[in-house]
């Protein structure tokens, strides 16, 4: 990599090359009821339309794709709640490359089952009492198989950062002018590769990581200047951002670009999640929806310019989906 943080715009334009003919390049939408209610224009990102209903598929594609033949032979190993786990279980059939992904048992049924038919071998833990990466650890010891990390990796990193170079020429397309861009965080990949690439063009634009209450350990990390975790008692409806504290690759990046870290409860996330069905017929799951969810709720510092934000997948349980909908 070409300079002290783990990534640079040219790792970043490294990975688009690698992803032109594999990842969609997604929409950059805008409404009138979200323009009207957040009181500027807003643009967003749909990830959800993404290989495998996230952007996870950027990071885990660049990622096996830059593995050598030994490597892809060995097979990888990752650890993930499901879109991670999906993205590298797509990746890995594309690519031909064996895969086991440890997830929580209680992951959404929707993302293990799809997890699984990709063609990946599930290993479940106990979230509140086992560590995925002890265990993912392991498994790739006895393996000799290749940990491919969710967000602490530096081809992740690039690969998910391609979604901000998007951004950027969608946005110049429709005559935008990014003031701001909030981004849904768990462990700060997606974050950290936005940020990269959109000031990489837009040096003054204010970049925000937004997470749930009590898994805002971004946020508190970037006000600590140092790395914070999360509350092992903490809980949320957003299982997709529940990273146990931000990576030492993602928090270097974001403690020097972001302009600071916002954080929405679960009601206001479920407030998200309807507002995305009813008035942009988007769907979104709870995590996904953090970013649109600050927005709406006027979490957002004020700015010039436009607002881009990222709804980040849309891989949402369908029960948990049925019974936000008629809350």
């Amino acid at each position: 990599m070409t300079q002290a943080f783990a990534i640079s715009i040219d790792d970043i334009l490294t990975a688009a090359d690698r992803l032109s003919s594999h990842a969609v390049r997604t929409p950059l939408l805008e409404f009138a009821p979200l323009n009207e209610r957040v009181g500027k224009r807003v643009l967003v990102k749909f990830e959800g339309a993404q290989h495998t209903g996230s952007f996870k598929f950027r990071g885990a594609y660049n990622r096996l794709s830059a593995l050598d033949p030994a490597e892809r032979s060995a097979g990888v190993v990752a650890w993930s709640s499901g879109n991670h786990a999906q993205g590298i279980a797509a990746a890995a059939g594309q690519l031909g490359i064996p895969a086991t992904i440890v997830m929580p048992a209680d992951a959404p049924a929707i993302k293990m089952n799809n997890t699984k038919a990709l063609g990946a071998e599930v290993v479940t833990y106990d979230r509140y009492t086992e560590s995925r990466e002890e265990i993912a650890t392991a498994l790739a010891k006895k393996s000799g198989a290749i940990l491919v990390p969710s967000y602490n990796d530096p081809y992740v990193i690039a690969g998910q950062g391609t979604a901000g170079l998007e951004i950027l020429d969608q946005a110049q397309a429709v005559d935008a002018n990014i003031g701001a861009v909030l981004v849904c965080c768990g462990g700060g990949g997606l974050t950290a590769g936005i940020a990269t690439a959109v000031k990489s063009r837009l040096p003054d634009a204010a970049i925000y990581s937004v997470e749930p209450s009590g898994f805002d350990s971004t946020a508190r990390s970037l006000k600590s200047g140092s790395i914070v975790g999360n509350d092992p008692e903490a809980r949320s409806i957003c299982d997709a951002l529940q990273s146990p504290m931000p990576g030492e690759m993602t928090f270097a990046i974001n403690n020097a670009l972001l302009a600071g870290g916002l954080n929405v409860n679960d009601d206001e996330i479920r407030m998200a999640v309807r507002f995305a069905f009813e008035k942009m017929k988007l769907v979104a799951e709870p995590g996904g929806a953090a970013a649109l969810a600050a927005a709406l709720h006027g979490k957002v510092p004020d700015h010039d310019g436009d607002l881009a934000l990222v709804i980040s997948g849309a891989n949402v349980d369908p029960a948990l989906y049925c019974e936000i909908l008629s809350s």
